[in-house]
């Protein structure tokens, strides 16, 4: 499998490659327009104040295929992720063709007004893209408790179904963007040499926006990721769930959890040879392809936390050593949380009592004798004392774009990650004045 990154600065840690030769998207395509049979666009349809800025997205499969969506957990949500979860019937799977995002308005707290634009702004794309309302999903990111103005849909979403190809899915990617300082694209390719689809090359392809309100479930992110693999809606929503789950779900930027996190998967079927059957969940390409769907999204998520709003580190934390899968998330976040933590980060101070007493009160299970914590892999605590260390090497090392953390709670054998962002001066100006 082959997985390329176009966006964080932080370097990935090796995706293993047993399934296919690197080879880049196609020339000009962004993440969500990788796999076959998907077109984009991004525009600017007058959500946003600035001059120039693009606020509008619409990616649209060729033919109406399979989908699965997941959803924030806010009981505030907002209209679009009602809407879209009416579409998907409640299940979170089922067939669809297009996905219609806005930024600059979240179209949240708007009652049964926003719930009517988010309708409308569905049959609008409806009837630009050539398919029933029913196959419309709808996302919106940006100012909460302020209604949704139509106009700009109207006018905006003709324009961009004009304006559809496959280089657009770089513009998509940028119109969706509200405090992120960059697009978030990745893309994965696998071969189906071996596993019942020979001579075919599957993509993994998506975009992602989220910078703050940052916390499961799932980030202030909307995420839409395509593939060109034959997946059945089912077994799509499954794939997407555990792949939420490690990676948009391990990300935390401040703690909070957001009113319209979305996260839509499409699957044309485009790479398989005519008349392919849907990969069998329990075969070889179906592992294959949840290995390119963990990659892409890990990535995008790795690219949401080293964005982080006023963010100048990416924080990786690993906890290893746990009793169970439930504490080593706990501790986990607990250290990814803690402001006392990420300001440590900021200040490139390698202070690791902030690091054992953000686990100490997690929750989690485990003995401060048998703890163990490492800074950017220099050990700083062994159990549950001291260790002398090079205070000009740490830092040194705190001028790395990622600052890794390892904590070995000695109590199991669990393990998980979390990534964050150090927590500086900027996060509190830019969220001062957020509607400014």
């Amino acid at each position: 499998m082959m997985m390329q990154q176009t966006t964080a600065p932080a370097p990935l840690r090796p995706v293993s490659a047993p399934f296919g030769a690197a080879v880049p998207p196609p020339e000009g395509a962004g993440g969500a327009t990788a796999a076959r049979g998907f077109r984009a666009a991004g525009i600017r349809a007058g959500f946003r104040k600035e001059p120039g800025r693009l606020d509008l997205a619409l990616v649209v499969a060729d033919e109406p295929c399979a989908c699965a969506a997941v959803f924030t957990k806010n009981v505030f949500c907002s209209a679009p992720v009602a809407v879209s979860r009416e579409q998907l019937d409640g299940a979170g799977y089922g067939t669809a063709r297009a996905v219609v995002v806005n930024s600059g308005n979240a179209n949240a707290a708007t009652g049964e007004a926003g719930l009517e634009a988010a309708r409308r702004t569905a049959q609008i794309a409806a009837d630009a893209v050539g398919c029933p309302a029913s196959e419309v999903l709808v996302a919106s990111t940006g100012v909460i408790g302020v209604h949704l103005p139509l106009d700009p849909f109207v006018s905006g979403v003709p324009a961009a179904a004009a304006a559809l190809s496959i280089a657009g899915g770089s513009d998509a990617a940028r119109a969706i963007m509200t405090t992120d300082t960059r697009p978030k694209e990745a893309v994965a390719t696998f071969s189906g040499d071996g596993a019942g689809y020979d001579g075919c090359t599957f993509t993994v392809g998506g975009m992602a926006k989220g910078s703050g309100m940052i916390m499961p479930d799932m980030a202030t992110m909307i995420a839409v990721l395509t593939t060109d693999a034959p997946v059945a809606p089912d077994a799509l929503h499954g794939a997407l769930v555990r792949a939420v789950g490690e990676s948009f779900n391990k990300v935390t930027v401040d703690s909070d959890t957001s009113t319209n996190d979305s996260c839509f998967l499409f699957a044309s079927g485009a790479a398989a040879s005519g008349g392919a059957p849907a990969f069998d969940p329990n075969g070889p390409a179906f592992e294959r392809f949840e290995e390119a769907l963990h990659a892409v999204c890990q990535s995008l998520a790795r690219a949401m936390a080293s964005d982080g709003e006023g963010a100048t580190r990416l924080v990786t934390v690993n906890v290893s050593g746990a009793a169970t899968p439930a504490d080593a998330d706990a501790a986990a976040r607990a250290v990814a949380n803690s402001p006392l933590v990420k300001t440590a980060v900021y200040g490139h101070d390698a202070n690791w009592g902030r690091i054992a007493a953000a686990i100490g009160k997690s929750g989690a299970t485990f003995r401060q004798e048998d703890a163990a914590i490492d800074i950017m892999g220099m050990p700083v605590c062994r159990g549950g004392l001291t260790v002398a260390f090079d205070e000009d090497e740490a830092l040194r090392r705190f001028e790395a774009p990622e600052v890794v953390i390892d904590v070995d709670l000695g109590a199991g054998d669990e393990e998980t990650t979390v990534w964050t962002c150090d927590l500086t001066h900027d996060y509190v100006t830019i969220n001062g004045d957020y509607r400014s």
